[in-house]
């Protein structure tokens, strides 16, 4: 049965597909009823929203001017959608999510209004921690999700959302700040401020890989710690254009070459059903490309389709948190004689990840 659309929503399908045809097959409908609709939408209004030719069509200067007030309408309906949805469905309970600082800063300000506005019993919770801190609470079920980079994501199903390139980061005033790119081994030239390991193990695996090793000055956990000793001259660094948004005023950063990236998505345990995860997964199906200026790894059709095709993704490398976390998993296998040994070693690493007191946010 077709879906019925509303004139707001067709109105910006056609202005994202510029044709009329195009639009009418994304939406199931038939480019008459399209054209007649947008035909009669123009009528009502008084004024013409399209310059039409054989190729496409075309917003005019007058319909630019009303594209804000018309993407507000559909916004505003589909709010009330979402109202009437939770109205009977009463969504409630808590969402804990694992996140580092960059992602937090980015991304989780949007994802607490859009909980606190839609579903207003659900009290999110945001655990700051690195990468394997992060993975061994989804691992343990002390959060229901997060964000990991796809290199430490093996055995979880991965959500990828975002694809960050790294860079070489320096004081404005370096003799690398002249060049439009860097290559990593002119870096490594120069005293190398480096992440605690389990912190960014994409760096870590890409500097391992690089036959000239870095002369590491000093080692921090904290970004903002880095940049402040990138930015006093002591030593330089690698990082992400993210995180990089943080600081641009305070150090420059130029492409590496060759280009590399991190893949950042949602990580979650392979028995994760919650319905309030799903719908993070489906808020960020919709509002990703925005986020990271257009490079989303790829379209997804559905967050059904796609969630059936998470864990796939399996890079050769996995954090060091989770390779002493499969000994200890393949050591209960040997037999009764070390299951005590054994119990108490996970007791040991539970409290060693126990996830902080968490900051909570409930509309």
């Amino acid at each position: 049965m077709k879906e019925i659309r509303d004139r707001y929503e067709i109105f910006l399908k056609v202005c994202e597909t510029g044709n009329f045809s195009k639009a009418a097959q994304a939406l199931n409908y038939t480019q008459s009823g399209i054209s007649q609709m947008m035909a009669a939408f123009e009528e009502e209004l008084g004024v013409q929203l399209f310059a039409r030719a054989k190729k496409g069509v075309t917003l005019t200067d007058n319909g630019t001017r009303l594209l804000p007030y018309i993407q507000e309408m559909a916004n505003q309906k589909d709010k009330l959608r979402q109202a009437a949805f939770n109205i009977n469905h009463k969504i409630e309970g808590k969402l804990r999510i694992g996140s580092f600082s960059s992602i937090t800063a980015l991304w989780m300000p949007d994802v607490i209004h859009f909980f606190n506005e839609n579903y207003p019993q659900v009290e999110v919770q945001i655990f700051d921690g690195n990468y394997d801190e992060i993975r061994n609470w989804i691992i343990h079920g002390q959060v229901d999700c997060g964000f990991l980079s796809s290199i430490v994501a093996d055995d979880l199903k991965f959500y990828p959302l975002c694809e960050d390139p790294l860079c070489a980061v320096i004081k404005k005033e370096h003799p690398l700040a002249e060049k439009r790119s860097v290559r990593l081994e002119e870096l490594l030239e120069y005293p190398f401020i480096i992440e605690t390991p389990g912190c960014d193990n994409d760096i870590l695996h890409l500097l391992e890989s690089c036959k000239k090793k870095p002369k590491t000055s000093y080692s921090f956990r904290d970004d903002t710690l880095i940049m402040a000793f990138v930015k006093s001259g002591l030593g330089v660094t690698i990082s992400q254009e993210l995180v990089m948004k943080a600081f641009a005023n305070d150090v420059e950063s130029r492409p590496l070459e060759p280009g590399r990236s991190r893949i950042i998505g949602l990580a979650f345990a392979r028995t994760m059903n919650s319905v309030v995860t799903k719908i993070l997964v489906e808020y960020f199906q919709q509002n990703m490309e925005v986020a990271c200026g257009g490079r989303t790894p790829r379209k997804d059709s559905g967050w059904g389709d796609r969630f059936r095709e998470l864990g796939t993704l399996r890079p050769g490398r996995s954090a060091k948190g989770a390779r002493k976390w499969r000994k200890l998993a393949s050591l209960r296998q040997c037999g009764h004689l070390f299951a005590t040994l054994i119990s108490r070693a996970q007791e040991l690493l539970r409290s060693l990840h126990e996830p902080p007191h968490p900051l909570s946010f409930r509309g």
